[in-house]
This record gives C-alpha cells, structure tokens and sequence, in this order.
C-alpha cells in the first residue's frame, strides 16, 4: 500500500470528527495532528488494552517529526490508535496487525469514518506469523510500534524477540522503534538490537531505539 504527494496532501487537509461512538468509556481521541480531537471507538474489551493517553502523548512527543513521511507497522494494534495518531501527525502509511477479529472490523470501521483508507491496512492475524511476510520496502524509514499484551513477555519471550531483530535488521537507516511493555520486561534483553532510551511511565515502560546506518545485510547498528 503507497501513499504518493496526493494522497498525503488530500490526508493533510482532511479533518474528520464522529467515529463510532460507543460511550465514554470506550472512546479514545487522537491527541495531535489533523485528526487531532477525533474520537476512535473500542470495544471496551480489556484485551485490545490501548495505550494511556498520557503516554501516547509522550511517545509521539518523543518521536517528533521523524513520524511523517514514514511508513508504520502496528504489531498488536489492538484499537489501532497508534497507527491513527502517526497518521495524523503525517504518516504517509500505516498497516495495523491484530489477531482479535471483533477489534480487527472495529479498526476498519474507525479507519472510514477517519478518512483514512487510503492510509491504513488492517491485517487480521498473528503478527508473529504475518509481519515477517508483510515487510514494507526500504525506500521511507519505517516507525514501528510494538505494545503486545504484557503477558507475551512472559509467555513468549523468544518469539517476541525474534519478531523484534528480524525487523531491526531489515529496517532502513533513521527507522524508530517503540516496545511497550509493563516492569516484568528487562529492556537489556533488547540490547543486541541497540541502544534504547527507556522511559518509565507507570505501569508501563517505553523503549526508543533509533536506526543507524545500513542494517539490511550486515551486523546491527547502533544508535
């Protein structure tokens, strides 16, 4: 999926407000960009867990402009609102992976009423199985947003490990990386991928690692 110029500069002025509403307990707002004060709906169900708002506006304020122009993958996306907040703020496309059907149709349905189609997949399906055959090309850096349920880092370490260097390595140069996860998570066991910049915001911990250099066919780079 491409976006071209047109496309982002028909996204840049569009402002859509009224996606699905399904009361104030299962409503989220994107916090900056085009879309800034446009609800997206959930379902409410505690699985898709999105993201504090807090703490989306300090991942976004810490990722700053290197978010346009990119091409994001949301790993769990779950209510999808990483993937719309980054193309709000200039994005130019997004897939969004999520294994949960119900919320799957739900990201679909927010996408339309955002406007945003031309600029955002949904994959339904197990990231683990799919991202790896679902790799953008290297022309855009890519940012990357990796908030899976907390339980996977104890239940599936190796594969979220392995999910995690598979797209460090392919990564074109100045990619972001976001891993979401709660204190259970020992932010050293990423170290061979990089040097993350780990910020606590209770009960979740973020970590930052940026792209240096040319990873596609040699050793990791280090930023």
């Amino acid at each position: 999926m491409g976006a071209g110029a047109t496309q982002r500069e028909r996204h840049q002025g569009t402002r859509q407000q009224g996606a699905p509403t399904r009361g104030p307990d299962s409503e989220l707002r994107i916090i900056g960009g085009r879309l800034r004060g446009s609800h997206v709906a959930y379902s409410g169900d505690p699985r898709t867990r999105p993201m504090k708002e807090r703490v989306r506006e300090a991942v976004f304020n810490l990722l700053g402009p290197a978010v346009r122009d990119s091409y994001v993958l949301d790993l769990f996306a779950g209510t999808g609102a990483m993937a719309l907040e980054a193309i709000s703020r200039g994005a130019a496309a997004a897939v969004a992976f999520e294994q949960h059907f119900p919320s799957v149709r739900l990201i679909e349905e927010n996408v339309s009423q955002l406007g945003a189609s031309d600029f955002v997949e949904a994959v339904a399906g197990d990231a683990f199985f799919w991202v790896p055959r679902r790799l953008p090309t290297r022309d855009r850096r890519w940012t990357v947003f990796c908030c899976p349920p907390y339980d996977f880092y104890v239940e599936r370490p190796a594969d979220l490990l392995g999910l995690l260097e598979t797209l460090v390595r392919a990564a074109p140069p100045a990619s972001r990386f976001v891993v979401e996860s709660d204190a259970r998570f020992d932010f050293a066991q990423l170290a061979p991928l990089g040097e993350w910049r780990v910020h606590d915001y209770p009960p979740a911990r973020v970590g930052i690692l940026v792209i240096a250099g040319d990873t596609a066919e040699g050793p990791i780079a280090r930023a």
